[in-house]
């Protein structure tokens, strides 16, 4: 099995984002799984194209997506992605698109097609506080989490996938006044105990 797993690079003027810095701290292998791990732009338009270049090179089994969810106290395992974008702050290359779709030809919505309430209830396990998340926001972990839905309902059938949000680091939250964080420790073990929940459920769903 090879599952594909991305974080944002920092946006918003700040130097480091917990999604990046908590990938980077996973194994590349997860009991005999292979990890390849990527960076996504945060940029409109760009994340999905750097997404769906990573999809034809690597042709994972598997694909999660972490963003940053800044004021989040929990890790939350989004259940769907709207075909909207509606930035309240610019992009990284300056894009603040508002009110427009991602795809024309795509749903209005699409749903993970992970195990996400046995994905909470292990990391629950694991110690760490989780809750599936209704909402992905209408920033561009929405419209990365929208096209890699959208890539696997037109394309990629086999590919299960979906996305991750998770907390800032303490040192991100220094200047910010009553801001929850996470460690980075506990972020990188919430996300290992989400893929072996993953790899899991694979041996019993042949689908996975």
């Amino acid at each position: 099995m090879k599952i594909l797993v991305t974080g944002f690079e920092p946006f918003a003027g700040e130097v480091i984002n917990s999604s990046l810095e908590a990938i980077q701290l996973l194994p590349d292998t997860i009991e005999n799984a292979q990890i390849v791990k990527t960076t996504i732009p945060t940029v409109f338009g760009k994340s999905i194209e750097t997404l769906k270049e990573m999809l034809e090179k690597e042709k994972p089994d598997v694909v999660i997506c972490v963003g940053q969810a800044g004021g989040r106290a929990k890790i939350t395992i989004e259940r769907v992605a709207i075909n909207i974008d509606d930035a309240s702050i610019p992009d990284n290359e300056g894009n603040l698109p508002k009110d427009q779709i991602i795809f024309k030809d795509g749903e209005n919505a699409y749903f993970s097609n992970l195990p996400i309430k046995k994905i909470v209830e292990a990391i629950k396990e694991c110690k760490i506080p989780a809750s599936i998340s209704n909402s992905a926001g209408t920033y561009v972990c929405n419209h990365l989490m929208y096209g890699l839905l959208y890539f696997i309902n037109k394309k990629y059938k086999n590919i299960r996938g979906g996305f991750i949000h998770v907390p800032y680091l303490p040192e991100q939250v220094l200047n910010k006044k009553n801001v929850p964080s996470m460690s980075l420790d506990n972020i990188a073990l919430a996300l290992n105990c989400t893929i072996k929940k993953i790899i899991e459920e694979s041996h019993f769903d042949k689908s996975l």
